[in-house]
């Protein structure tokens, strides 16, 4: 197998995995602590009006719905998880995915807040790092643990990627 396909590879079993971990982790705040999770559905109307020219709305579930907006927000979801996956394989190395170690992957989720904060957030109307919702700080504080949940799903399946193909 070449570098590239493994790498691809590795990105992709690892991308789904730490996304997957996250969608667990935010359905278990919604079920146990009533704590709502982002509608990806959103995103993809988003998305969808940004292919259109829009980029940002004063409030994105105002926003007209476009068609097939749900698997487009949730295809992009976890096409965001791969990439932030190959991003940490690109800074660590291949390697990582073979041994992985709790630190990068932390960082990692860390850092990919910044999206949220940064872009999105601000383009569904929220304001910058969730300025102009009821309540800030409780929003800043939940997309910074979902995101610190991304991360430790970084490092549980690169575990288990490792695991399966015998490293």
């Amino acid at each position: 197998m070449t570098d590239v396909t493994a790498f691809a590879l590795s990105a992709g079993a690892i991308g789904i995995g730490a996304t997957a971990f996250m969608d667990l982790w935010t359905a278990a705040q919604k079920h146990l602590l009533g704590i709502p999770a982002l509608d990806y559905r959103l995103v993809g109307r988003w998305l969808g009006h940004m292919m259109r020219g829009q980029w940002h709305h004063q409030a994105i579930a105002a926003a007209p719905p476009i068609g097939g907006e749900k698997a487009l927000g949730w295809l992009a979801h976890y096409a965001i998880g791969i990439a932030f996956a190959a991003v940490l394989l690109a800074v660590w190395g291949l390697g990582w995915a073979h041994t992985p170690s709790l630190a990068p992957a932390l960082v990692v989720g860390l850092v990919t807040v910044l999206v949220p904060f940064l872009v999105v957030q601000p383009a569904f109307g929220a304001g910058l790092a969730a300025s102009r919702t009821p309540r800030p700080g409780a929003a800043r504080l939940k997309s910074v643990v979902t995101h610190l949940s991304f991360g430790i799903g970084l490092f549980v399946a690169a575990k288990g990627w490792a695991w399966l193909a015998g490293g």
